[in-house]
């Protein structure tokens, strides 16, 4: 009988094993590309992610296309390197170590934006905000709300499940330091901009002024009025941009943008973000989603 490959590790939740980075098709939980559906195309220009993102036909299609994705040198590197390396608490995992595309309901009337995928918490398990403290104050925030069945958001297979909100990152792959560069924020937009075409919520919560200022940007891209100057950005600043032009791509509605801090630990360590400051603002965009519907 041969011995196990010393590069597989089982995941968590279903030990099957799996290298890391996780190639796709492979049977990962929750994986956008299915096993044995085929391959996904591959954006590995910034021209690349604008066609593939612009053509996806529905949200399915363009989570595995997110899901691949090649485009920024600099970011791929870094998350295959974090997969291979691995933290300490970790090492006994499979990294996922690729794009994170957006997760949960596809007509989420709340959107909720982040940041990009923390190099332990999404690039380790294949979901955004799952997996890390940030994750874990978002999650915990929705339940509270009654839009999540859990209170944590673990790993990819956990039973975790969300009603009437879907949540995505601006840049899906994990930066170093936290920090994407504005040429690959700008090589991302198209994933965030067709992401919003199709699942058309009618509120966007931005978590962190990088949020913001993204959503904010996608909205204007997308056809809808925003405010010159551009709307300052604090905790609770929220904004209602009407639908600027008709026809072929038009969303229809007003689009409201709601801000929070980022749920980083630099926020909610040091009081800065709590609980009830978060719950607040989540319960405002439900609000608005629901009078917007």
């Amino acid at each position: 009988m041969d011995a196990p490959d010393p590069a597989l590790l089982p995941h968590p939740g279903t030990g099957r094993l799996f290298p890391s980075p996780v190639p796709p098709g492979t049977g990962w939980p929750e994986d956008p590309v299915p096993a044995g559906s085929g391959p996904a195309p591959v954006a590995r220009t910034a021209a690349d992610v604008a066609a593939l993102a612009a053509s996806a036909p529905d949200l399915a299609a363009l989570d595995a296309r997110v899901s691949v994705c090649r485009a920024c040198p600099r970011l791929v590197a870094w998350r295959e390197d974090v997969a291979v390396l691995k933290r300490r608490a970790y090492a006994d995992q499979p990294y996922w170590g690729r794009p994170i595309a957006g997760w949960g309901d596809p007509d989420g009337g709340v959107l909720v934006v982040g940041l990009a995928p923390a190099a332990h918490g999404g690039n380790r398990t294949g979901r955004v905000f799952t997996g890390d403290r940030s994750g874990d104050w978002v999650f915990a925030a929705l339940h509270r709300a009654g839009l999540a069945a859990r209170a944590a958001s673990e790993r990819a297979g956990d039973g975790q499940a969300v009603k009437g909100v879907r949540i995505a990152a601006p840049v899906r792959c994990a930066p170093p330091d936290n920090a994407p560069t504005p040429g690959e924020r700008d090589t991302c937009a198209p994933w965030l901009d067709a992401e919003v075409a199709l699942v058309r919520p009618r509120v966007l919560l931005a978590l962190g002024g990088f949020a913001w200022a993204s959503a904010l940007a996608c909205a204007a891209r997308l056809g809808w009025v925003v405010p010159r100057p551009l709307p300052r950005f604090g905790h609770g600043a929220e904004v209602s941009l009407a639908p600027g032009r008709q026809g072929d791509g038009d969303l229809h509605g007003v689009l409201h943008v709601v801000a929070s801090y980022h749920v980083s630990q630099q926020n909610t360590f040091t009081g800065r973000l709590t609980e009830p400051m978060l719950d607040a603002v989540v319960a405002r965009a439900v609000d608005l989603a629901g009078a917007s519907g």
